[in-house]
């Protein structure tokens, strides 16, 4: 578990795809920067994506995914694969103590440098980063119990984590993917 953020992504039953991320950055026991931002779009804004670890290898693997969905002509699932095998191999990157969590409106993978691809058994919330489980603990009690809208249930879960990870600010940023009419 990372003691750096929380990342959550949650995919409705409509198709809507929805990551949120918290703003904190920390060194040890002191906060560096409260504003970062951790989640992006990807691939013809067809895809998002949140990281939990440091900053400098979240650019490096963001960019190394971001070819692998290139190649894959935006296939999520084979670009998740590729990737995941490339950063297990890698001789540097594989030491890495970080996960990235990415998502489309079909699906929704958690990844890890140990060549971990989870699918969340519901298919449609995953958390990442020292605050996740409080966050997904509440997007589930959210999700039976309310009828917030994707994007609601999303930055209501990140400020509860933010309430009780100390590695959790509430300086929330989400990003969305609405699933196109055709």
């Amino acid at each position: 578990m990372f003691e750096a953020t929380t990342i959550l992504a949650y995919k409705s039953e409509n198709g809507n795809a929805v990551i949120g991320g918290d703003g904190q950055v920390t060194f040890g026991n002191t906060v560096l920067k409260n504003n970062a931002t951790k989640i992006r779009t990807l691939y013809k804004n067809k895809v998002l994506a949140g990281f939990a670890g440091s900053t400098a290898d979240a650019f490096n693997l963001f960019d190394m995914f971001e070819e692998h969905l290139e190649n894959t002509k935006g296939d999520l699932l084979k670009a998740v694969i590729n990737f995941s095998k490339e950063w297990r191999k890698d001789k540097y990157l594989k030491r890495l103590e970080a996960m990235m969590l990415v998502l489309n409106e079909k699906n929704i993978f958690i990844l890890s440098g140990t060549g971990d691809v989870v699918e969340p058994e519901d298919g449609c919330l995953a958390s990442i980063g020292s605050g996740g489980n409080f966050a997904i603990a509440a997007a589930r009690a959210l999700k039976k119990h309310s009828k917030l809208k994707p994007k609601e249930l999303v930055e209501e879960s990140l400020m509860t984590a933010g309430d009780l990870c100390i590695y959790t600010n509430k300086n929330i940023k989400i990003l969305t993917l609405e699933k196109e009419n055709k």
